[in-house]
């Protein structure tokens, strides 16, 4: 009796499968029931066409177990699972929905094939253990490609509303800088000014790491434009600054006259900004945050930050840096103030990082938190100009 593969099968009973993935494929909503039967099937047909040629293909134990965990070889182009998931996401399916229609279509066949397989007919039992392998290749690069078109939609719905809130919050900060300045107003209406210019400022700086981040999650990393400056004298800009904004904190700064190195003074000021201003959040309002830029005997320069206040758990230490993360000290009575969108101290690492230097943190009860940042002093980082 000769042996049916399970690709002829496939080929052979195409239309069935599709039918009985079609009519599950319907009862996920909303999305599916908006698709009329030719969108349904748009891309099964090739997938189930690209997984029958696969398994009429010799494979290596290597080629199995790689296939196996989603990592098969592949061509450049793109693949019908891959389109498949685009051509999803516009339609608004979630990832669950689409994952369920994978498993829809390996239902299919494997019913289909054991009906078959049990009217006594010969088959190849290792054809159904390289049929699970190619529907977890399609499932893998499916996921893949829906999750890279999520992000990268949402990268470009955050870079989009970064930029459009560039002109209005300037118009803020020059209307109340230009109260401030007023001789002819009641004191009161000159301290709401204050007020506002300083949210308007601090609301700036946001944006500013929003349309960093996205820039950096493009791809395109953080570009810097290295010059001879004066790390000392930038550092005491961006205290006198943060001390203005909050003078009810004491900011202490130690640094030598002058620290010459090949840094962007824009982005050194944004990293230390941010370092700083995580500092004055997170610490104890009666502690004072101590900002100490030091020149080692080496080639390279140490800036620390330390603030007192709850210590960091040893659990968060590790992700701190990630963008997105929030290390507000939960249960506490101000937990709501002291949270952040997480983006002030991904942008430092990645400036740190752009210079060709690391940062660091180490938090505990007896010394506080410290972030160190070494920078090497002559070097201008991968990125410069």
């Amino acid at each position: 009796m000769a042996h049916l593969r399970l690709a002829d099968f496939i080929r052979t009973n195409i239309e069935a499968i599709l039918q009985a993935w079609e009519d599950f494929a319907r009862t996920v909503e909303p999305p599916a029931l908006t698709m009329d039967d030719v969108a349904l099937r748009d891309h099964a047909r090739q997938m189930l066409l690209a997984v029958a040629d696969d398994l009429d293909q010799p494979q290596s134990e290597g080629e199995r177990v790689a296939k196996s965990q989603g990592l098969g070889d592949r061509d450049h182009e793109d693949t019908a699972s891959e389109i498949h998931a685009e051509a999803r996401l516009l339609s608004g399916y979630t990832i669950v929905q689409l994952v369920s229609e994978y498993r829809a279509l390996r239902s299919s066949v494997l019913a289909l094939w054991d009906a078959f397989t049990k009217e006594e007919r010969a088959t190849d039992s290792g054809d159904m253990t390289r049929f699970n392998e190619a529907i977890d290749q399609a499932l893998a690069e499916s996921v893949a490609r829906y999750e890279y078109l999520v992000k990268k939609s949402q990268n470009m719905f955050l870079a989009i509303l970064a930029h459009d809130l560039r002109n209005p919050l300037g118009a803020v900060v020059m209307g109340s800088s230009f109260m401030m300045q007023a001789s002819d107003i009641p004191p009161k209406y000159a301290l709401a000014a204050t007020r506002m210019y300083n949210s308007a400022r601090r609301m700036g700086s946001l944006v500013n790491d929003l349309i960093d981040y996205t820039r950096t999650h493009f791809g395109a990393g953080m570009p810097i434009d290295a010059r001879h400056g004066d790390l000392a004298n930038v550092s005491r800009q961006v205290v006198e600054e943060l001390r203005t904004f909050h003078p009810e904190r004491n900011i202490a700064l130690q640094a030598p006259a002058s620290v010459m190195a090949m840094i962007d003074n824009g982005r050194i000021a944004q990293m230390l900004s941010n370092l700083i201003g995580n500092a004055i959040q997170y610490g104890l309002v009666d502690t004072p945050v101590a900002i100490a830029v030091v020149a080692d005997s080496g080639n390279d320069i140490i800036i620390t930050v330390n603030n007192f206040g709850p210590a960091i758990p040893a659990d968060k230490i590790a992700g701190i840096f990630d963008p997105l993360v929030r290390v507000g000290h939960e249960g506490s009575p101000d937990a709501g103030e002291h949270t952040s969108l997480g983006i002030g101290l991904y942008i430092a690492r990645q400036i740190a990082h752009a210079h060709g230097g690391r940062i660091e943190v180490v938090s505990g009860e007896e010394n506080g938190t410290t972030f160190s940042v070494t920078l090497p002093l002559h070097r201008g980082g991968p990125h410069a100009a």
